[in-house]
């Protein structure tokens, strides 16, 4: 008599974090407010220092009768897209999603609600997120998956890959890059993706303060030189982007509010032209 099938996780969510203590502990108890179990947690811990690793053993064996157990590996590495790439290769979940040190899933209910996107086995889902900014939380929208030349169509966060797919493309983080290896990723995976769906919902709150909006400069450098060694763009049209994109956040540094209202006004046209019946031909 044949051993019965073992079953795997629908989802992994893989944790990076070092020394975010706090962050580690909010993340946690988005993750425990799940009302899905088809589901495992994998933190990627880099040798911390300040009560990450003891919360994480403590969890660990509180975790162990558990259908898809909780696990943690805490040693050196050179930096989050190493420890993303550990993640990757320990996983066993049918979609990756990477949830660091400090963000959230947008609700109790967000694994759940994705299943019959994730049911549906394509190669890349990806939503919306929210961001906190003072007293208010902004429903930052997706842009569609073709304006990726732009740069990232929502957060990392937001995206969820098949695993599978990944391994079968023996794709990794690449270690070129110390900010944008998460966009050089997700361009080289979309370019074989068959199969691509919108989740019209926030799927994460990001958590502000990160590397990539301490040193967006450095962030955008990274980006011109992904989009020119991949070839997926023109040389003037890179850098039209990239003078965009620093223009865009040079208006954001002096006025969030004038940047979040012109990006909703366009946001809202193009919706508008999308629903706009067709203009009739005059004979």
């Amino acid at each position: 008599m044949s051993a019965p099938k073992k079953e795997h996780p629908l989802y992994t969510i893989i944790t990076v974090t070092k020394n975010n203590f706090e962050g580690l502990k909010k993340t946690a108890a988005s993750i425990d407010k799940q009302n899905f179990d088809r589901y495992e947690w994998l933190v990627i811990d880099g040798e911390s220092t300040d009560g990450s690793v003891d919360f994480l053993r403590d969890r660990r064996s509180e975790t162990r009768s558990e259908k898809f157990p909780f696990r943690f590996i805490s040693e050196a590495d050179e930096g989050i897209y190493d420890a993303m790439n550990k993640g990757i290769e320990d996983a066993q979940g049918r979609f990756l999603l990477f949830l660091n040190a400090g963000d959230q899933l947008a609700s109790e209910k967000i694994l759940e609600t994705l299943a019959p996107y994730a049911d549906k086995l394509p190669d890349f889902i990806y939503g919306d997120a929210l961001e906190p900014t003072g007293n208010r939380m902004v429903h930052k929208y997706a842009k569609p998956y073709k304006d990726m030349p732009w740069g990232m169509i929502t957060h990392h966060q937001a995206m969820l890959y098949n695993r599978l797919r990944v391994c079968d493309l023996k794709m990794h983080y690449s270690m070129l890059y110390d900010i944008a290896s998460d966009y050089d990723f997700t361009l080289r995976f979309l370019r074989h993706a068959k199969k691509i769906l919108y989740a019209p919902m926030p799927i994460c709150i990001f958590e502000q303060g990160g590397i990539s909006q301490k040193d967006a400069k450095k962030g955008r450098r990274e980006q011109l030189i992904i989009r020119d060694q991949q070839g997926i763009v023109s040389m003037q049209v890179n850098v039209m982007i990239y003078t965009v994109q620093a223009l865009s956040q040079m208006l954001f540094r002096l006025s969030p509010a004038l940047h979040r209202s012109l990006r909703e006004m366009i946001r809202g046209k193009k919706r508008k032209n999308k629903k706009a019946p067709p203009k009739k031909t005059q004979k």
